[in-house]
């Protein structure tokens, strides 16, 4: 998926989530079912977090400058892993709050438009498909897509969780009401966990992984006059690019001009095959045994 495609999807949820979340508020306001409390206030933390995942996403395609000079790719990284933390501390741990003490006192509170409840939290459902389904065609790279769908996916278990429990308070279980407030609390908190780990990763400097280190070398060794590739390094530093680093030996004795030709011919080969971000080469001559191995 295009970067342009992502933030389209993006934009289309956080308009989608104002309109569910005024009719989430609106109904809990003449119902009472801490259900759709939950779910509102889910609802406000995505448009604040989407929002705030839309200008990292727009921040993201700037160009490489003097103080960040590999770009500013890992901004999604960045906005990712905050979106995590206001999933636990601005959604999750307040409905728990919530949620807890009423497990102790269901019958304390009442319940209302129980019908409207549902048809609320079914079209919220039938509404937050549409991005959610955009976002899943089109198999998302980016860092700030990935933690919308993973928030979208998020939503519909909670829509679920609530549409059950709201269907169990119509069949005279109060209780089922603070329980399934806990499970959509649940949800946000193990999304968010799984965010913070994956783009922890990422702003430590993870590597693309053995099957991409091993096309580069592939490719390297492919080009005349290379004869090894040593200290094969690759780090990831945007959605679709990565900062790789390596030396290829050359033949003893090569003139300067044609080892700076042959590393070059490394770096279009490497830039056309992968697109990488950068692709650093450093040249050395070549050791006797990697001589002999390459005239065999």
């Amino acid at each position: 998926m295009s970067e342009a495609g992502d933030v389209k999807a993006i934009r289309l949820a956080v308009i989608l989530y104002v309109v569910v979340f005024a009719l989430k508020l609106s109904v809990y306001a003449v119902s009472g079912v801490m259900v759709i409390l939950a779910e509102a206030l889910h609802t406000l933390s995505d448009i604040l977090i989407s929002g705030f995942l839309l200008v990292a996403a727009g921040w993201s395609r700037r160009k490489a400058d003097a103080t960040h000079m590999f770009g500013h790719g890992r901004a999604q990284n960045v906005a990712a892993l905050v979106a995590a933390t206001l999933f636990v501390s601005v959604t999750s741990l307040r409905l728990f709050e919530e949620a807890v003490p009423r497990l102790f006192r269901p019958e304390e509170a009442t319940h209302e438009h129980l019908p409207l409840v549902l048809a609320v939290i079914v079209l919220s459902m039938a509404i937050a498909a549409a991005p959610l389904v955009r976002l899943w065609r089109r198999r998302p790279a980016g860092a700030v897509a990935r933690a919308q769908l993973m928030e979208l996916l998020n939503d519909q278990l909670g829509l679920v969780a609530a549409l059950v429990g709201t269907l169990f308070v119509f069949w005279g279980e109060p209780i089922a009401d603070p329980i399934a407030s806990l499970v959509v609390a649940g949800f946000i908190a193990l999304n968010a966990v799984g965010l913070i780990r994956e783009n922890s990763s990422f702003l430590l400097g993870r590597s693309p992984g053995p099957a991409f280190l091993a096309e580069v070398e592939r490719l390297a060794l492919s080009v005349d006059g290379v004869l090894g590739v040593h200290e094969l390094r690759a780090e990831q530093v945007g959605p679709d690019a990565v900062h790789v680093s390596m030396h290829i030996a050359v033949g003893r004795g090569t003139p300067i001009e044609d080892a700076d030709q042959i590393a070059r011919s490394v770096a279009k080969l490497v830039h056309q095959r992968i697109t990488p971000g950068y692709c650093v080469i450093h040249v050395d001559p070549a050791k006797p045994g990697e001589e002999r191995a390459r005239r065999q």
